[in-house]
């Protein structure tokens, strides 16, 4: 049999989580790409985005990622901005293994500055800032090394290329 006091944590437990969803609903929040802007939806506005192509591999990886995330249909559009990204990469060894001397880990770690301009004008429509850092292991393999920071690049570029969308997608649906 059951005591009263062992039912009390869940029927709490189901309130609160209860209240939540109600403050939720009411409180008119919805997607990103339902929003509006004037002059067009949001989903349009970030297809219209053209992207300057950015230096080296990294870049390349960045400006692919992002044109997928900004218009992963293809969709033909005439651009009502363009996006200027300036990236600054750099490898971190936190770890070194005394007993070798070599890193154990390494960490590869991302700056990326982006501007939003309208095509002739200068001044900026939007601009930031945006980092990320992503660890591998490393070995006393040189070609496994090579392989592991290259994978952390790509994944850096995916989570960069999701923050800086996003981040112009708030921008945008702010204006």
């Amino acid at each position: 049999m059951s005591s009263p006091n062992s039912e009390r944590p869940s029927r709490r437990i189901m309130t609160v989580v209860g209240l939540f969803a109600a403050a939720f609903a009411v409180s008119g929040c919805r997607p990103l790409y339902v929003g509006s802007v004037s002059g067009g939806s949001l989903e349009s506005e970030l297809q219209a985005i053209a992207i300057d192509p950015a230096p080296n591999r990294f870049g390349h990886f960045l400006v692919n990622e992002l044109s997928f995330l900004l218009n992963g249909a293809g969709t033909k559009v005439t651009p009502k901005y363009r996006l200027t990204i300036l990236v600054r990469e750099r490898a971190q060894s936190p770890l070194i293994d005394t007993v070798v001397g070599r890193a154990s880990s390494a960490t590869v770690v991302v700056d990326a500055y982006y501007q939003l301009t309208r095509p002739g004008q200068d001044a900026p429509v939007i601009k930031g800032s945006a980092f990320v850092a992503q660890s591998y292991d490393r070995t006393s393999q040189r070609l496994s090394n090579v392989r592991a920071a290259r994978d952390a690049e790509t994944r850096d570029a995916k989570e960069l290329a999701r923050q800086i969308k996003d981040r112009l997608a708030l921008a945008l649906a702010a204006r």
